[in-house]
């Protein structure tokens, strides 16, 4: 279904970022790799920059990246807030302050914004969502999903959840979901353990995990799957 870019609040997370937060390894990086809802992510341009191969899907690449950069503008300021607000849930080691996050974050959506029109023309930028992808099955090694699944359970139910995960693993031999916390919660999302339960019962591992990431308080684990 068409999404209208109002209703998108771009947010993007860095190659360091995706590597501590997927703990992945040297083999992991060489191998193919979608990102699922990307978003405005600088991963696969930075990715591309190293050589390596990674391909990123999301509704918001239907918009030029001239509009996704006004969209960016509009909503930098009321994520700054939301952050002041709740900066008690967050580990400011990383970042210093809010202003600083936001900050970053731009410079990274700037990598993004400025790899967009080649990676579109690549297709290494995918217009495509959840629960349903465009891919092959076993396409690519590794599938990843940040900040999506889980993060919105306010908005996404169980079956939607289980269905994605489900397909990532369709067109993945392996996918990793981080976080497990719900924007700007404090414990995991109500959907985990209902999601891995059904799934297991399927015949799919999943195993939560660790991983040497943490910048919400407690949210430093991803759910790790593998398919039947």
């Amino acid at each position: 279904m068409p999404i209208a870019l109002a209703s998108v609040v771009p947010w993007g997370r860095s190659l360091d970022e995706y590597a501590r937060m997927f703990a992945l390894t040297p083999g992991d990086l060489a191998s193919s790799i979608l990102d699922c809802a990307g978003g405005p992510a600088s991963f696969t341009a930075e990715m591309r920059r190293a050589g390596k191969q990674a391909v990123s899907c999301d509704p918001i690449y239907g918009f030029p990246a001239n509009q996704i950069a006004r969209r960016i503008d509009e909503t930098a300021p009321e994520i700054l807030e939301r952050t002041r607000r709740t900066s008690e849930n967050f580990i400011w080691t990383e970042f210093d302050s809010p202003e600083r996050l936001v900050e970053s974050r731009r410079d990274i959506m700037r990598l993004f914004l400025e790899d967009l029109p080649a990676g579109l023309a690549e297709n290494r930028y995918r217009l495509a969502e959840l629960p349903a992808l465009p891919f092959r099955d076993r396409e690519f090694d590794l599938a990843l999903c940040s900040h999506f699944l889980f993060t919105y359970s306010n908005v996404l139910g169980l079956e939607f959840h289980t269905a994605s995960i489900r397909e990532l693993c369709r067109v993945a031999k392996q996918a990793r979901i981080f976080p497990l916390f719900p924007q700007f919660g404090t414990e995991r999302s109500p959907w985990v353990s209902s999601v891995t339960s059904q799934l297991r019962s399927d015949g799919y591992q999943c195993d939560i995990e660790r991983v040497p990431y943490e910048f919400q308080k407690g949210a430093d684990e991803m759910l790790r799957v593998s398919g039947t």
